[in-house]
């Protein structure tokens, strides 16, 4: 620790916007206090993270650090963004490369500590060895972790959780009532990674060992929203739990720059629309829906009557091969109420927009937290990872509503999502969705009790460091 007793804290998230983001806002809002923050990424993600404020730029250094050349790996594949969903696995093995550069980098630098994603497990091992602390900071909430069990289970030492349906009802270590669970197709699609009969290390094994070898846990949670899952993970784990806020997102945080010139023309259509009725549809930098569900969301949206702005992922990356295409017609038969884009889109400006009333959504939770942050409500379609927990407890809490779909296979019909996005959108039945939202935006979204998660965080790092250091 320096002489005036700040941190230099080093971060380093998953390669994933979804992950990489919260990870800057938290790195932003730590280095705003006056503490030295390098976030370690490769350098095209560098490169598209939204540049911090001129005033940070002394206290946060982005570093880049080249990933190896693996086999299978396309070339500038550098984020889940740029790969089909089946070759993200490699992408894992060569961020795995990266112990020998990152351990440099902790030898030369000598941080206070490395704040790290589920994926580079091996941080604690390389970390411990330099004297170094670690924490395992979670972007996935507390019910997910909670959900997802002890150590032992999430590193497949235990008798639970032997097939898919496993997953499906509510674990034995939860003491309380709750439906959190996946649903068996949300399972299926996550078998692989989860279970790792694909993959040479599984996702949940990598998380287990984060959280078996950390010295604590940081979770993007608030305590007012989930308390008994929090205290659950502190059972669970044995360690300390710190809820870091929602880390709302702040500034032009979207991914790939500010672009106005794509903003323009959006603005223009969406100041036309009457307040509050536009349907927002996106599904993440992730996630692609299938043909079939690509063809039923189209034809839903169509027969909803409502007006709507769809940012559509066609593809992920140049190696993706099963492109998915709109229904003939589909385009010219809404384009008097319907705009589809094809290419990125500023997501924070759209949500902003006072025309926008409801967000057709994955539910992964950075989408989440910036619908709240502009009261928009919410409609609820899963593509994949921990979008089925985070779905279970929007639902709970009358946050979101899902599109009923068949549980086995995850089907759904064209009338089940115009009948959802009318619920949601203008019927009375949905009132307590559009109200949820706006009575929710008061705990995620305040600055100053965002800040004070921030103050507990720094307080704990330096109190916990100090007392290690006196032992």
């Amino acid at each position: 620790m320096a002489e005036d007793g700040k941190l230099h804290i080093v971060m380093f998230p998953w390669l994933a916007f979804g992950h990489m983001i919260p990870y800057l806002e938290l790195s932003k809002l730590i280095a705003k206090k006056g503490h030295k923050v390098s976030f370690l990424s490769t350098p095209r993600n560098i490169d598209r993270l939204p540049k911090p404020p001129p005033n940070l730029t002394r206290h946060l250094k982005f570093v880049k650090i080249p990933l190896p050349h693996i086999e299978n790996l396309p070339e500038n594949a550098e984020a889940t963004t740029d790969l089909p969903y089946n070759k993200v696995k490699y992408l894992k093995l060569a961020c795995d490369g990266l112990q020998q550069p990152i351990s440099e980098f902790l030898r030369q630098t000598c941080p206070d500590w490395v704040l790290f994603d589920f994926a580079p497990y091996w941080i604690p091992s390389v970390a411990s060895k330099l004297n170094i602390r670690t924490a395992f900071f979670s972007i996935f909430t507390a019910p997910f972790l909670g959900f997802c069990g002890p150590v032992e289970v999430m590193k497949g030492n235990g008798e639970d959780r032997k097939t898919p349906q496993d997953f499906t009802v509510k674990p034995k270590w939860v003491p309380f009532e709750t439906n959190v669970a996946f649903k068996l197709f949300e399972i299926l699609r996550l078998v692989d990674s989860l279970i790792g009969d694909e993959e040479p290390i599984s996702d949940i094994f990598r998380g287990g060992s984060s959280i078996e070898n950390c010295d604590f846990l940081a979770v993007r949670s608030c305590s007012e929203f989930e308390p008994e899952w929090l205290q659950l993970m502190e059972e669970i784990y044995q360690k300390p739990v710190i809820p870091v806020g929602q880390l709302p997102t702040t500034g032009n945080n979207d991914a790939d720059g500010g672009k106005d010139e794509a903003w323009r023309p959006i603005k223009e259509w969406l100041d036309k629309q009457e307040r509050g009725s536009v349907v927002y549809v996106a599904f993440g930098s992730e996630a692609k829906p299938s043909q079939a569900e690509l063809n039923e969301i189209s034809l839903g949206l169509e027969l909803s009557g409502l007006p709507f702005f769809w940012v559509l992922r066609t593809k992920r990356g140049g190696e993706d091969t099963e492109v998915i295409e709109l229904p003939e017609g589909f385009e010219d038969r809404t384009k008097d109420r319907g705009v589809v884009c094809a290419s990125w889109a500023p997501q924070l400006k759209i949500l902003s927009h006072d025309s926008v009333g409801g967000f057709l959504t994955h539910s992964g939770w950075s989408s989440v937290v910036e619908a709240i942050q502009f009261e928009k409500a919410l409609i609820l379609l899963t593509m994949l990872a921990d979008q089925g927990i985070n779905a279970r407890v929007l639902g709970e809490k009358k946050m979101g509503y899902p599109i009923p779909r068949d549980d086995s296979d995850g089907s759904f019909t064209r009338d089940s999502v115009a009948e959802s996005l009318r619920l949601v959108m203008i019927e009375d039945e949905g009132k307590i969705y559009r109200d949820k939202s706006k009575e929710m935006r008061r705990l995620f979204c305040d600055e100053r009790r965002q800040d004070g998660y921030v103050e507990n965080l720094l307080n704990f790092l330096q109190s916990y460091k100090s007392a290690k250091e006196e032992k």
